[in-house]
């Protein structure tokens, strides 16, 4: 068995891995790339990118029921669940395929295969043609994380479904459970309410979205009642009996349990790591609820192997990933790159409203110990709001009382997801109140928001 050698080896080629893989060739690096499923990892292929194309279709599915608010005439929408699966796996496999393009221009080798390290230094992959070896001084584990299953609440795919099943559906729920209310958990809930399954969500914490500013949940928490949710908080999914065609969902909320039926249930309760079959404890790595452990340059402890992305623990986020993977490049070339600091990543959900925040929310600021400022602004408020049709939501700043440092920033609303990136620019800028209220937003954009949340925090908004 004939042993290639590179400068730096990836195993896995989702946002974190082909990331790094670009950023090393960029620097000069002969790079080899392995991964075992797809080109774009989760992400591309079964996550972020199918889920926000299947989550567009409900929202112009939305727009069209409401079409008489606007002055338009469409009679009776309907919607065809294949064709928007179809658009959904389409724009996943268009991009996919543009990573491989990103592979041959940037001159990676890419292996397909199951990979193992075996020692320092060396991987050795499985294809259906038997195994290789390749050696390199650097590797980067970016091997990504994969849905938590609960005991007695396992997927079969038909009556209870993962993130997967739920991207290509073999039907339209009728009658949905959605066990788990983060970021997975509400975006399917939110897409397949608004084609009109009667949807009802349980969460083991005190709120829904739990990671969200607590009143972003409870906002949003409100306008998903009004949609016609069911929310249950502070509950539990005991376990499930399945019949024919039915789900008997034993659910524990406040001491009771009770009993109801669904035709689907979706569990989004978390997720695993991916760090099984590589050999990683043998090497000397160490994992701590199967996540690798790293210091804030992602180093395991073991020379020359880092670990990027969601195999190396929260926030599990493709962005966080990517960042990660550049991070480590420059670092193996030389350079002297920042460290990724978890409270300076935006997190996103893309249901009906989004929900998009960075920093520190406002109980964290008091609990780090900071006297903080506050500032608050609606979507009624705002003109561009009003004129979309989109007046349901709120805009969150919170500050450092005594510096005027932006301590982090909280919105629900039409499009927070593509604002947010204002503010985290501000953070990463180190920007103060007076640099915020310096600036001039055009008029009339949603953006004018993030402008009066500041002044309101100062005790000078215009427009409430």
């Amino acid at each position: 068995m004939a042993s290639k050698s590179f400068d730096l080896i990836v195993i896995g080629a989702g946002p974190g891995g082909y990331v790094a893989a670009i950023r090393a060739a960029q620097l000069g690096m002969s790079v080899a790339i392995i991964e075992r499923e797809n080109l774009g990892g989760i992400c591309l292929n079964w996550g972020c990118i199918p889920t926000k194309a299947m989550l567009r279709s409900a929202e112009v599915f939305h727009l069209i029921e409401r079409a008489e608010e606007f002055g338009l005439k469409a009679d009776k929408p309907g919607y065809d669940l294949d064709g928007v699966v179809k658009r959904s796996r389409k724009v996943a496999g268009q991009l996919s395929g543009g990573i491989g393009h990103l592979m041959k221009k940037n001159k990676i080798t890419v292996f397909m295969g199951e990979a193992t390290i075996p020692a320092k230094g060396r991987v050795s992959f499985k294809t259906d043609k038997g195994s290789e070896e390749l050696t390199a001084k650097n590797i980067v584990l970016a091997t990504g994380a994969r849905a938590r299953e609960l005991p007695g609440l396992e997927a079969d795919g038909d009556l209870v479904w993962t993130y997967r099943h739920a991207l290509q559906p073999k039907r339209m729920p009728k009658k949905l459970l959605v066990i788990g209310s983060g970021a997975i958990g509400i975006e399917f809930a939110s897409f397949y309410n608004t084609l009109g399954a009667d949807t009802t969500v349980v969460e083991v914490m005190d709120r829904i979205l739990p990671v969200e500013d607590a009143e972003i949940s409870a906002f949003a928490r409100k306008q998903f009642v009004k949609q016609g949710m069911t929310i249950l908080e502070k509950a539990s999914v005991k376990k499930l009996d399945r019949a024919k065609g039915k789900v008997t969902a034993h659910i524990e909320s406040g001491g009771k349990t009770e009993k109801l039926d669904f035709d689907t249930v979706i569990s989004a309760v978390g997720i695993v790591g991916n760090t099984e079959g590589l050999g990683l404890e043998k090497l000397g790595v160490k994992i701590d609820r199967t996540h690798v452990l790293t210091d804030e340059y992602c180093r395991t402890g073991v020379e020359g192997l880092y670990a990027i992305g969601d195999v190396a623990g929260a926030p599990w986020l493709a962005h966080k990933a990517s960042h990660e993977g550049v991070m480590v490049a420059e670092l193996i070339a030389g350079q002297n790159p920042h460290p990724v600091k978890p409270e300076s990543i935006a997190g996103c959900t893309y249901c009906q409203p989004q929900v998009a925040s960075v920093g520190y929310s406002e109980a964290k600021a008091k609990e780090l110990g900071y006297e903080i400022k506050v500032g608050r602004f609606p979507f009624i408020g705002n003109g561009k709001a009003i004129a979309l049709g989109e007046t349901e939501g709120m805009v969150k700043t919170v500050f450092d009382a005594k510096t005027g440092e932006l301590l982090g920033a909280h919105m629900v609303g039409a499009e927070v997801t593509e604002l947010i990136q204002g503010y985290v620019v501000g953070r990463t800028l180190e920007t103060t109140e007076e640099d915020l209220m310096n600036t001039v937003f055009p008029h009339p954009t949603l953006s004018e928001m993030m402008h009066e949340s500041v002044l309101d925090a100062y005790g000078r908004v215009i427009h409430m």
